[in-house]
C-alpha cells in the first residue's frame, strides 16, 4: 500500500541549528531513501524549499487570486514529503519515525488513493 509522508517542519529552529545540522539531516533523510530503495518500498520523495518562495492560488467569484507565502500562522511549515510502497500502516509509521525532521517537527502519514487510468498509476 502506498503512504505519503509529509514532513513539516520549524524553519526557524533549523536555521538556528545552522546549515551543519541542515546538511547533517539531509543526508540522514538521503540514506533514509537509499534503505528504502534497497527494500523495494520507495517511491519518490523531495525537500521543498522554504515556505517564502511558495504561491498559493484560488479561484473566487471565478476571479483567480494567486498570493506569495508564507501562509501558514505556524512554525511547522510543510517541508518534504515521501511517497513509500510498504505493506501497512505499522510499516509507514515505522519509516515516518526515522525521519530526521522530527527533531524540529512532525511527520503525517496519508494513505495514498490510488485511482485506475491516471498516468504512471
Amino acid at each position: 500500500m502506498k503512504y505519503m509522508l509529509l514532513c513539516y517542519d520549524d524553519e526557524r529552529a533549523w536555521e538556528r541549528e545552522g546549515p551543519g545540522a541542515q546538511r547533517a539531516a539531509i543526508d540522514e533523510a538521503v540514506t533514509l531513501t537509499h534503505e528504502l530503495a534497497e527494500k523495494d518500498q520507495y517511491v519518490m520523495a523531495s525537500p521543498l524549499h522554504p515556505q517564502a518562495s511558495a504561491q498559493l492560488v484560488q479561484v473566487r467569484d471565478g476571479k483567480r487570486i494567486v498570493t506569495d507565502g508564507p501562509f501558514a500562522e505556524t512554525r511547522e511549515v510543510l517541508g518534504g514529503f515521501y511517497v513509500i510502497d510498504v505493506d501497512d500502516l505499522d510499516q509507514a509509521i515505522a519509516v515516518a519515525s526515522r525521519h530526521p525532521g522530527l527533531r524540529h517537527g512532525a511527520v503525517e502519514i496519508r494513505p495514498v488513493m490510488e485511482i485506475p487510468g491516471l498516468p504512471n498509476g
